[in-house]
C-alpha cells in the first residue's frame, strides 16, 4: 500500500509490538489522519482518550492530554509532525507503550533512549499523505469481512441547523474539528470540544445518556461553554438535557430518530444550538 499505515510503520527502537499494541497503533494512525494542523492524538484500548490540534506539537500534546491525565498511563500517542526536543522532553514523564510520527530530531532520539522499552514508530508521510485505500477488512472467527472505509465528511456547507438559536462560526469550527474526533471512538459516543482540543470524551456506552455523564463527569468544569459532537442520533432527550446541565453551548449531531423533534424542543428549551449533519459513524 502507498497509504501511510501501521503496516508502513518502521519501529526505531523498544520492545517488539504486542497484538494490542498494534491494534491500539493502528486507530491512533487512522485518527491522526483526520487532521492537516499539527495534531495529537491518544488513544487507550483502541479509542481516543485526547485529540487536540494546535500552532505548534508542544502545544497541542498539552491541550490532549489536559483532556484526562490518567487515561494516558500505558497509552499509545501519535503526530502528524516530527517531534523534537521539547515534546520528548514531555513524553519521557509519562509511561507510555508507543510514539507516532513521521520522523523524530536526533535529539529526540537521544532523550527516548533512557526508555529502552518505549516503542517508537515512523510513518512516513503521515504528515502529507494524498492516497487512501477505499476498503476495510475485519476478521471474526471462520471468516472475514469488508467493507467501503468511512473516510467521506459531508461538508459542513451542507449541514441544517434545527434550533432557534443558531451557532457562532467559532463553533461551527469547532463542531468540524469535533466531529472528526467522534468518528473514531467507539459507540455510542460523545465528545465536548472547545475550538480544536477535546475537553471530555465518553465512549464505548450501551446507551447514549451514558457517554454523555461519563464525558460530562470526566470533563467538569472544562464542559461549561463547550461544544457537544454526537457519532449518532439522540434516541431521547436524555443525554441533551444532561449536556446542557453541565454548560454546553451547541451539539452537532446526525439526526434522523423518530423523536428528532423532542431532542430540538429540548436543545431550544436550554438555549442551545443544534445542528443536523446527516451523516452517523458508529463505530466497532
Amino acid at each position: 500500500t502507498n497509504e501511510p499505515c501501521i503496516t508502513t510503520a518502521v519501529q526505531l527502537q523498544g520492545k517488539p509490538l504486542s497484538y494490542n499494541n498494534i491494534l491500539d497503533s493502528d486507530c491512533a494512525i487512522e485518527t491522526i489522519k483526520e487532521f492537516k494542523e499539527p495534531t495529537c492524538v491518544i488513544i487507550k484500548h483502541a479509542t481516543p482518550c485526547g485529540i487536540a490540534s494546535a500552532s505548534t506539537l508542544l502545544k497541542a500534546w498539552r491541550d490532549a492530554y489536559a483532556t484526562d491525565t490518567y487515561s494516558p498511563f500505558g497509552g499509545i500517542v501519535s503526530f502528524n509532525r516530527r517531534i523534537g526536543k521539547r515534546v520528548a522532553e514531555e513524553l519521557k514523564k509519562l509511561f507510555l507503550e508507543v510514539i507516532i510520527t513521521p520522523s523524530f530530531t536526533r535529539d529526540a532520539l537521544n532523550i527516548f533512549q533512557q526508555k529502552k522499552n518505549l516503542r517508537l514508530l515512523e510513518v512516513k508521510k503521515l504528515d502529507k499523505y494524498d492516497e487512501r485505500n477505499r476498503i476495510q477488512f475485519r476478521s471474526v472467527i471462520g471468516g472475514m469481512l469488508a467493507q467501503e472505509r468511512d473516510i467521506t465528511l459531508i461538508s459542513p456547507r451542507e449541514w441544517r441547523v434545527v434550533t432557534k438559536k443558531k451557532p457562532t462560526e467559532e463553533q461551527l469550527r469547532s463542531m468540524e474539528f469535533a466531529v472528526r474526533c467522534v468518528k473514531h471512538i467507539k459507540s455510542n459516543s460523545v465528545v465536548f470540544v472547545k475550538g480544536t482540543r477535546t475537553v471530555g470524551i465518553g465512549g464505548g456506552q450501551t446507551a447514549r445518556v451514558d457517554a454523555t455523564w461519563i464525558a460530562t463527569k470526566k470533563g467538569g468544569e472544562n464542559i461549561k461553554g463547550s461544544i457537544m459532537a454526537s457519532d449518532a442520533f439522540f434516541p431521547f432527550r436524555d443525554a441533551v438535557d444532561v449536556a446542557a446541565e453541565a454548560g454546553v453551548e451547541a451539539i452537532v449531531q446526525p439526526g434522523g430518530s423518530i423523536r428528532d423533534e423532542e431532542v430540538i424542543k429540548a436543545a431550544d428549551e436550554h438555549g442551545i444550538a443544534m445542528v443536523f449533519t446527516g451523516q452517523r459513524y458508529f463505530k466497532h
